[in-house]
């Protein structure tokens, strides 16, 4: 059972802090591992559920699940609660008033982590690429909108920096300049909040899982994959449990090579041992599918655009066209033309989020595109008039 930790209150206005702390007690199979965490913060609203997915065209032999992680909040809509969870935790306990990460400018974490953050009484800063430098032009929509709603301090940054060399030393220079201005802490978290201790969001998450029977249930899991945090946690708990599960991560963001690096460097932080005693290496464990980002993160073909609007018309579920439209499309892509990938037929798609992307501009064309028979728009009738055929 989880406790409330109570310190010392802050000074900040809004919310304590420490007040949010809760004890965390790990699974008997995590605590071989190194760098478990202390402390969680409550910011999934309970468990999501899993239901039968009758996507569009999906071969007969095969039957697709999804889970509503897309249902962990309204605000924080997505896998990334579940890995903030920890990481805000972190920064509390270590006595951090601000929180640091960064993202391009549409990013689900980055919206994610500042109104947690805010939830918290942490002040959020945000890193964020964007195509413009000049803040009267960044266009306010959508992630970025909720980012500025809540008052985060957003710092502009050049498209095309890459988050090793140009946006992780920026990240440490903020943290020394608030530390020098406001004498307070910061804690820095990286793309995606993919960390030792984000990693235990989706250790928590596969615990959860396993609650639900999936690993009886099912054969194959499919998650989408932009900073691998959370693919790198469901693949290490599904060995460390002896479930059977085939993971499957769906590259959006770099690409394999770069995402197995950052999984393995993780992996060896916490001391992830396979049953020889050797360090842990997800290439053994997690398969990790290149072709999915096509023409780049924020590029979607119209193909795509297309398969977006068909499955919200037909199931009901809303898939984005960054994260879980490009998954989707490429899952429905490989169950007909490469079913050999997939360890059964019995699939569980993990739905990360990324309603808010949608409000972006990229599917307005689309959906007028579609036609009035799918779009149900109908003109208004006089009462004198006959009602027109509704095909209902």
């Amino acid at each position: 059972m989880e406790t409330t930790k109570r310190l010392t209150a802050s000074s900040c206005d809004g919310p304590v802090p420490s007040d949010f702390l809760l004890q965390y007690n790990p699974a008997d199979w995590m605590k071989q591992l190194q760098l478990i965490p202390k402390y969680r913060v409550k910011l999934v609203h309970g468990v999501t559920p899993i239901q039968r997915w009758y996507l569009p065209n999906v071969p007969a032999n095969f039957e697709i699940h999804i889970k509503r992680d897309d249902l962990t909040g309204c605000e924080l809509s997505g896998n990334k609660a579940r890995k903030l969870e920890f990481l805000l935790a972190d920064a509390i306990n270590q006595g951090c008033t601000s929180v640091i990460t960064c993202g391009s400018s549409q990013s689900n974490h980055c919206r994610a982590t500042a109104i947690a953050a805010r939830q918290l009484g942490l002040e959020p800063h945000l890193l964020v690429r964007s195509p413009v430098s000049d803040p009267n032009e960044v266009v306010c929509t959508a992630n970025m909108f909720l980012n500025r709603l809540i008052g985060a301090h957003i710092y502009l940054l050049p498209k095309t920096s890459h988050i090793i060399t140009d946006i992780t030393p920026r990240m440490d220079q903020l943290v020394q300049k608030i530390k020098e201005e406001t004498g307070e802490k910061a804690y820095p978290i990286t793309l995606g909040g993919s960390t030792a201790v984000g990693l235990y969001g989706y250790l928590e998450g596969f615990r959860e899982l396993l609650d639900q029977g999936v690993a009886d249930q099912f054969t194959d899991i499919v998650i989408t994959c932009g900073s691998s945090g959370s693919a790198a946690g469901l693949a290490l708990a599904n060995y460390l449990t002896g479930s059977r599960l085939k993971v499957h991560g769906f590259i959006v963001a770099y690409d394999s090579k770069f995402h197995h690096k950052w999984i393995n460097d993780v992996y060896k932080e916490v001391d992830a041992k396979d049953s020889n005693g050797e360090v842990l290496q997800s290439e053994d464990i997690v398969n990790l599918v290149d072709g999915v980002i096509g023409g780049g993160h924020h590029h979607s073909t119209q193909e795509q655009l297309d398969l977006v609007g068909e499955v919200c018309t037909k199931t009901g579920i809303i898939i984005d066209p960054v994260y879980t439209g490009k998954s989707v499309f490429h899952l429905l892509r490989l169950l007909k033309e490469q079913p050999q990938l997939f360890k059964g037929n019995k699939v569980l798609f993990i739905h990360t989020g990324g309603l808010f992307g949608l409000f972006d501009g990229r599917m307005d064309e689309t959906l007028k595109q579609m036609g009035t028979e799918r779009n149900q728009f109908h003109e208004w009738m006089e009462l004198s008039d006959q009602a027109p055929n509704l095909n209902l």
